[in-house]
């Protein structure tokens, strides 16, 4: 588990997963995949939007959390496979913490990670 991680109550985790940096997840939630960092998650295994409000608690400036925002979008929302989203952020110019999220992502090879799961109104939560 990375640092500033806010894990509500009850929550049950597998024991070899990899928790990221400024994560947040519901009470009584279970994750058996890895929580990339700067993301809420909820439920069984699900990702529901990036922790805008966290990151700027944490003094993240406004082109870092959109470049997170950015990053989160192209991996969770564009459609491609990891492998091709992973590959098309190579021609984009990100900064570190959008950097941090996309290195998580490569790095969750043998567990993978949780996805991203639309909220119950049908618009992303990010």
């Amino acid at each position: 588990m990375d640092d500033g991680a806010f894990l509500g109550g009850g929550s049950t985790f597998h024991q070899f997963m990899h928790i990221g940096r400024l994560v947040m997840v519901q009470g009584s939630s279970a994750f058996g995949k890895n929580l990339p960092p700067f993301v809420i998650a909820a439920e069984r295994n699900s990702v529901f939007g990036v922790n805008v409000i966290g990151l700027r608690r944490a003094g993240f400036s406004v082109k870092d959390r959109d470049e997170i925002k950015a990053a989160f979008k192209l991996v969770y929302l564009t459609g491609l496979n990891i492998s091709q989203a992973l590959e098309k952020a190579t021609m984009v110019k990100f900064g570190p913490p959008a950097r941090e999220f996309l290195d998580f992502v490569a790095n969750a090879r043998k567990r993978g990670i949780c996805p991203f799961k639309r909220g119950t109104d049908d618009k992303a939560s990010i």
